[in-house]
């Protein structure tokens, strides 16, 4: 009784599932999930709400009628979970033909493809098991005078399906693709085994347990086969169908009592253990052996991951679904891109073109007209990106880098976001700083204008700004291109050493008054970056008291200002030898050049 007792599965389950490309789909009482592990590695997961079968018609739980819905919906259920498995590792590409009936006859061409796929598969099912049995049974038959409606002829022809089917395994077995679902077929089954004996789903113990399950599918299909013989043999017998044709309606006549009475036997004998039953079930168990392989370890873990997810969604309503993310066409991204973009708000087109861009690591110019598909990992990227820029986070915080003067810098809420007028402002400063210039740039953030300069000049550059994480940021960007710089901690000239032959400033300029109005953007770039004071000219004034004495004579001082702060700046640094307010190319007032 003991040893019995061993042999019985605790966890009892209705769980099952099935292997599909490169994954494992799992089903329970109200719930599916496919997991699939795509080209790049990545396990992607889809799930399905299923309306449990206590909650259905009582059709459905009628005995031979459940078991003929059961045949006919897996049969469908099983193209579509294959079909969309493909989809996930890459393949599935649509044809001219298959666009055009998507697009001109607005047809779903995933139905479509589906539909087909179904009637191929009973086409396949008719000319290997009723038609080719038949013809080869005929000719044995023949030398033997054996009549067409005898039971020894029905018997034969049995007898010829398994081979068929036998040989159908072998041959699909040495088939790499087909290889690898029988594996993961195998991962399937020792996971729903694992959970049975009650020890928990890790890869070392799904290892450990058995490859073939009394629920298989494989068995299935040998009762389909084996009632079908005792059924087609009484109903020929019965009927005296002689020729072929006959014979194959009277079989897809009978096919839905074949199914539903196959059904009932596979669970009739999975709910026993009795050793009395097992040569009903060692045949459909030895098959399996041909239909399932020994899975590797990544395999098992896409089993156990499907397994884990219907147990947790049967268990908890509320968890919600999702659905595989798959390779796109990098257009169709960015239009997809766009649309969200816009619909979320966010009215400039150049940044769907540039989240886009950044990520797959192609140029503005391309991506628009550009076919290559995109992977699924690249899709997730772009799809989560997306999803923050919709909370208003600046595209250059979510991207994570933004390009300064043609330096790519690492961007986040330690400084403010780079701005193309401050670029002018770099621009400007240029025409003055020379290879043995000492440049002192205030206030540096990012260290984008420092790292510019020295760049392109050679000159000595220092960089100060009161943030230490901010000054962090800078020389992070600094070591990335190699700009030796000299960086200091400090509000504004506080620690600055030595004199300079030129002074370059992005200081904070809006009032302290206008943050909270300003876009929603605005409130993610730091405060401290941003906020000039009651009037905006609070660090402007700091530096015009302060800047001649760092330097040199007939020094030059580079500022960024705001568009109508150009009349009072003009008069606070009134004392210089020269004033000068230049327009950026929007025509605003935006650099202010003073020179000791």
């Amino acid at each position: 009784m003991k040893k019995e007792k061993k042999l019985k599965k605790p966890n009892k389950t209705v769980i099952g599932g099935q292997a599909v490309l490169e994954g494992v789909m799992m089903r329970g009482i109200s719930s599916m999930a496919t997991s699939v592990r795509d080209e790049d590695g990545v396990i992607r997961v889809e799930t399905e709400r299923l309306t449990p079968l206590k909650e259905r018609s009582f059709i459905f739980r009628m005995p031979i009628v459940r078991g003929v819905i059961n045949f006919f919906t897996s049969l469908v259920l099983g193209t579509k979970i294959l079909m969309r498995s493909a989809e996930v590792y890459g393949e599935g590409e649509p044809s001219k033909f298959e666009k055009f009936l998507s697009e001109k006859l607005k047809i779903d061409i995933y139905n479509v493809v589906m539909f087909i796929g179904v009637l191929l598969g009973l086409g396949l099912a008719i000319a290997l098991f009723m038609i080719l049995p038949n013809f080869l049974t005929e000719l044995i038959a023949k030398p033997l005078s054996l009549d067409k409606s005898s039971v020894v002829f029905n018997l034969i022809e049995g007898g010829i399906k398994i081979v068929i089917f036998v040989l159908y395994i072998l041959l699909t077995s040495l088939l790499k693709d087909i290889k690898r679902t029988y594996m993961y077929h195998g991962a399937e089954h020792k996971t729903i085994s694992c959970f049975e004996t009650g020890m928990p789903l890790t890869v070392e113990n799904v290892k450990k347990c058995s490859r073939v399950h009394d629920r298989c599918g494989t068995t299935f299909t040998f009762f389909v086969l084996f009632v079908s013989i005792i059924v087609f043999s009484l109903a020929n017998t019965f009927l005296r169908a002689t020729a072929i044709w006959q014979r194959v309606l009277v079989k897809l006549a009978l096919l839905p009592l074949v199914a539903g009475l196959s059904y009932e036997l596979l669970k009739l004998l999975a709910k026993t253990e009795n050793p009395i039953f097992f040569i009903f079930k060692a045949p459909g168990l030895a098959l399996q052996m041909l239909t399932t392989k020994e899975p590797d370890d990544s395999m098992i873990e896409v089993a156990i991951n499907s397994f884990n997810i219907v147990l947790e969604m049967d268990a908890d309503p509320s968890v919600p679904t999702r659905k595989f993310v798959t390779a796109e066409k990098c257009s169709e991204t960015l239009e997809r891109v766009k649309k969200a973009l816009k619909d979320g708000g966010v009215t400039e087109e150049a940044e769907a073109e540039w989240l886009v861009s950044v990520i797959v690591g192609k140029p503005r110019s391309e991506i628009e007209k550009d076919e290559t598909k995109l992977s699924p990992t690249t899709i997730e990227r772009i799809n989560s990106a997306l999803k923050e820029r919709l909370t208003g986070r600046p595209l250059w915080y979510v991207l994570g880098s933004c390009d300064f003067y043609g330096y790519e810098l690492k961007i986040d809420e330690r400084a403010l976001i780079p701005r193309p007028e401050t670029e002018e402002l770099v621009e400007r400063a240029l025409s003055d700083i020379g290879s043995d210039s000492r440049v002192l740039d205030l206030c540096t953030g990012s260290g984008a204008i420092a790292i510019a300069i020295k760049k392109k000049t050679g000159a000595e550059v220092v960089a100060s700004d009161v943030s230490g994480e901010a000054v962090d940021l800078a020389k992070e960007n600094a070591e990335k291109h190699a700009a030796d710089i000299g960086f200091v901690v400090g509000d504004m000239f506080e620690n600055v050493d030595g004199k300079f032959d030129v002074i370059v400033s992005n200081p904070p300029y809006i009032k302290t008054s206008d943050l909270d109005g300003l876009e929603k953007e605005l409130s993610f770039e730091p405060k401290t970056a941003l906020d000039g004071g009651d009037d905006g000219l609070k660090y402007y004034r700091v530096i015009a008291k302060n800047a001649k004495d760092y330097l040199k004579e007939n020094g030059k001082l580079f500022l960024e200002i705001g568009f109508d702060q150009k009349e009072p700046l003009i008069d606070l640094f009134g004392d210089f030898s020269s004033v000068e307010v230049i327009k950026d190319l929007s025509g605003n007032d935006r650099i202010l050049v003073a020179v000791k």
